[in-house]
């Protein structure tokens, strides 16, 4: 925070309010809006800045609101069963506009998903994280390579013979 008082309780529920609202409810996916969450945060400093919360409320608001939504979905997506996160990353790989075999091995090679995690968060809670991504890395690769069944990264799901 930059001024060093608490800013105010009910200023951070009005921002995060208009923020989940205007902005991350357009965002498709629980990966996507914790991707973007983190894009917003100094990774020098840990601080949050959003020009827009910032203007309309202070920029201790707008930090504090933007870590407070980064945390919520992070744990929400924590909470999601294996399968569905398999879903966001084949999601979020379809968005990424580069070749899908390229971006997992990519992500297998740096693991930049290690960036996205919240400050502050269990130890216990970014292992298993990590270990998910990891997991969804390896179905999402397997498919690219037809070892899986399922449906591959960028197909269409074929549908469902007639009875």
């Amino acid at each position: 925070m930059t001024s060093g008082s608490e800013p105010n309780q009910a200023d951070i529920c009005r921002a995060a309010d208009e923020f989940r609202s205007r902005t991350l409810s357009k965002i498709p996916r629980l990966l996507d809006r914790l991707i973007y969450l983190a894009s917003m945060r100094d990774y020098n400093t840990g601080l949050y800045y959003h020009d827009g919360l910032a203007a309309q409320f202070s920029e201790d608001v707008a930090c504090e609101t933007l870590a407070g939504c980064h945390r919520e979905v992070f744990h929400q997506l924590l909470l999601c069963p294996l399968r569905e996160i398999v879903d966001q990353l084949e999601g979020y790989i379809r968005s990424a506009r580069t070749p899908p075999a390229d971006f997992v091995s990519l992500w297998n090679g740096i693991e930049p998903y290690r960036v996205v995690v919240p400050v502050r968060t269990d130890p216990l809670a970014s292992d298993l994280f990590f270990s998910n991504l990891r997991v969804a890395l390896a179905i999402v690769g397997a498919r690219l390579n037809g070892r899986c069944p399922g449906t591959r990264v960028g197909a269409s799901p074929q549908p469902s013979p007639a009875r």
